[in-house]
């Protein structure tokens, strides 16, 4: 029997946008793409300011009268150079992600928990992005005229290690997981991964409100790895029809191959990136004094080029994300046949996510990953007309 019950939320039919929550909504994604844009600048004028002004050789030269050890000049290098940058992201980040979600009721989070969070991503990500830089930097002293075919591969490694065990991993860092309860709902999810051909180890409920009011539900891991998680936020305010078809969602990611799609993209864009920052390199080491391609003090101009290429492709690879998002509401209704519970979740999660539902085209285009969440609604109800008659 079950022992733990999903929200008993009012029938789908009746859910409908919350106006007042849209008009916020927007006031919300308004700031945060003016943060975002500020966040951009911020880190452009840090890399300028180091280039223009040499600091970029001054500190290269002073760590060459503290170690000629190539890994710790490199490693003393990182640290040096980072950290400024992330004293200011840090006071970015604490009114974008702390201050304006407490602002707009997004929030459940205390203080201290969101400096532990902070304080333990900085360090998860510092561990794996030096680890990262010296054996980029190891390739650029052994192999340098292919370092950069190499490194992306490195990449590629990582992606996929972190992909398979970070759901056991990392997640837990940051979040508890506990098998869901309601066995029930259990059983239905299960079953409807097993019809997507995938199997899963468990569905786990974790918890979302301790940091926020947002919901959500994911299909985690790689192979042995693989789980169902949902928020708790989600089980406690949506019914399990509309929790199931935001799980199918998920599920048509898997059944469309998108999560190695999204690697063979990402890394071939990580090659690009790589091979672009090659010959700037090249270019660079006589016009900015490098002493080599391995010179830690070309580590400026590895970040702007790749940046700048990130950047670029930014809208592109959001146009191919808007795509296999569709392509995976489409497998979403024809797996359950509940375009109203559909329709009704995705409603529900622009209520309950402050998202705006509507936004600017120019914003879908150029920032957007997902449809917006009223063309998404549009669609489930076309597919549910089309097929009732």
């Amino acid at each position: 029997m079950a022992t733990e019950q999903t929200g008993q939320s009012e029938p789908s039919a009746t859910v409908t946008l919350d106006a007042e929550r849209q008009q916020k909504a927007k006031e919300y994604a308004r700031i945060q793409r003016r943060l975002m844009l500020v966040d951009l600048a911020v880190g452009g004028l840090y890399l300028a300011v180091w280039l223009i002004s040499g600091w970029y050789l001054s500190l290269r030269d002073w760590i060459g009268t503290v170690t000629q050890a190539p890994a710790l000049a490199l490693l003393l290098y990182g640290i040096l150079f980072a950290a400024p940058y992330l004293a200011l992201d840090q006071l970015l980040s604490f009114y974008s992600s702390y201050i304006l979600p407490h602002r707009y009721g997004q929030s459940n989070q205390r203080l201290g928990s969101w400096i532990g969070d902070q304080i333990k991503g900085l360090l998860l990500s510092g561990l794996l992005g030096l680890g990262l830089l010296e054996i980029i930097y190891w390739l650029l002293r052994s192999a340098p005229e292919w370092w950069w075919l190499y490194s992306a591969g490195v990449i590629l490694f990582f992606t996929v290690i972190l992909s398979s065990l970070g759901p056991v991993l990392i997640a837990p860092l940051f979040y508890r997981f506990t098998p869901l309860e309601d066995d029930e709902l259990t059983q239905r999810l299960i079953a409807l991964a097993r019809r997507a051909g995938t199997n899963v180890r468990g569905v786990y409920r974790f918890d979302m409100s301790r940091r926020t009011k947002s919901a959500n539900a994911a299909l985690v891991g790689l192979g042995a790895t693989r789980r169902i998680v949902l928020g708790d936020t989600l089980l406690e305010n949506f019914t399990a029809d509309e929790i199931e078809t935001v799980l199918a969602h998920e599920l048509g990611h898997h059944v469309h191959r998108d999560i190695v799609l999204g690697i063979v993209i990402n890394t071939a864009l990580t090659l690009i990136s790589f091979w672009a920052a090659h010959r700037a390199l090249l270019w660079s080491v006589e016009r900015l004094h490098l002493t080599g391609l391995a010179d830690p003090a070309s580590l400026p101009i590895l970040i702007l080029v790749t940046g700048v290429l990130g950047l670029i492709a930014m809208p592109l690879g959001n146009a191919y994300s808007r795509w296999r998002e569709r392509l995976a509401d489409r497998y979403a209704l024809e797996a359950t046949g509940k375009p109203e519970a559909f329709a009704s979740a995705m409603t529900r999660l622009a209520n309950q996510n402050l998202a705006d539902a509507d936004p600017e085209r120019w914003a879908v285009l150029l920032l957007y990953s997902h449809p917006p969440i009223r063309e998404r609604v549009a669609f489930a109800r076309s597919y549910a007309e089309a097929h009732n008659n």
